[in-house]
């Protein structure tokens, strides 16, 4: 722990003449009731308030510590840490097409994929995850990282509209997805590199094919893991109309047989989900993957850590005044 102000330091000098003046003045100090004689009294055992007198004194003083403590502005330092861990290297591949509005499942496909995609990055503290969205074009939303509770968000951020409303091209480009995420793993050192993808659709955009980003993920020693995501038949689709929104049906139109050829080319498994228990139960198997030790680099930042100083000045100065109105009070 540091001092940003370690000039108020220097008050805690001033407890010294206060003890000084405490000690002589109780010397000095006249009794509350004269009597002509005390000789009697000499020898007479203190009572519990007679030996608690100097607790006042002591609570005042501690109030002041903590004050002047407070008012240094107690901050705690930057540090860095190494520590081994077991995990895995993973990318999360995510279909942000507008196909994944459809409410087959609820409360759509993206936003179970994104809610499913959470407990399974809480459920893995120790791992590096990354995620990675691809509708007709893809990108990284977050590069591999053990900050998880930075990942949970930049998740939570990704709009189930994205492409609706021309943020991102429309389409289903899962050869550049895959590629995007597989690029964030080529230079991982871990033992186990993984990939995630779910999609809704079948290729219909990108330069790259499924098969050559799968094959150059197989070089790499990374597993893909598919799953095609949405109703075996058709799936309720909002419609956006002048006045509201209308629902339509719309054909599933996954493409099973590249996604199977994926996961086989790259020794990983396809996953077919028809609704969020599915989902659900597709990521629990995928989390009994193997681990290995990663070293990780964790950084403290520094922060101001006052509150408790400032807090037992408040309690000691409280209990200073109910004793000396209560139990220590004075009558004159």
């Amino acid at each position: 722990m540091e001092f940003a102000n370690k000039e108020y330091l220097l008050l805690l000098l001033l407890l010294i003449p206060y003890l000084i003046w405490y000690l002589m003045y109780r010397k000095k100090s006249e009794p509350t009731m004269r009597m002509s004689d005390t000789f009697v009294f000499r020898y007479a055992p203190k009572s519990w308030k007679q030996r608690l007198v100097p607790l006042q004194m002591i609570l005042r003083m501690l109030a002041f510590t903590m004050l002047v403590l407070a008012m240094a502005r107690p901050q705690t330092q930057n540090s860095w840490k190494n520590k081994s861990i077991e995990g895995i290297d993973i990318m999360l591949a995510i279909d942000v097409s507008t196909s994944m509005l459809a409410e087959d499942l609820k409360p759509n496909r993206l936003e179970a994929a994104k809610q499913v995609a959470a407990e399974f990055i809480s459920g893995r503290p120790d791992d590096n995850i990354g995620l990675s969205i691809f509708a007709g074009e893809a990108f990284t939303q977050c590069p591999m990282t053990t900050d998880h509770t930075s990942l949970l968000n930049l998740l939570q951020n990704v709009r189930t509209d994205i492409a609706q409303r021309g943020l991102i091209e429309d389409g289903t480009a899962i050869g550049m997805g895959l590629a995007n995420a597989v690029s964030r793993l080529k230079d991982s050192k871990a033992k186990s590199k993984v990939v995630i993808l779910l999609t809704d659709g079948s290729n219909n955009r990108g330069d790259i094919s499924p098969m050559t980003a799968a094959e150059i993920a197989k070089s790499l020693g990374i597993r893909v893991y598919t799953i095609g995501v949405g109703t075996n038949k058709v799936a309720p689709y909002p419609m956006v109309v002048a006045g509201g929104v209308q629902y339509v049906n719309i054909p599933v139109e996954i493409d099973s047989e590249t996604l199977q050829n994926i996961a086989n080319a790259t020794d990983g498994d396809f996953y077919r989900a028809t609704n969020t228990r599915e989902l659900h139960n597709i990521y629990k198997e995928i989390d009994r993957l193997e681990k290995s030790k990663l070293n990780v680099k964790q950084f403290s930042k520094k922060y101001d850590v006052y509150q408790p100083f400032a807090l037992a000045a408040f309690v000691a100065m409280l209990l200073e005044l109910l004793l000396r109105i209560t139990v220590f009070r004075r009558i004159p």
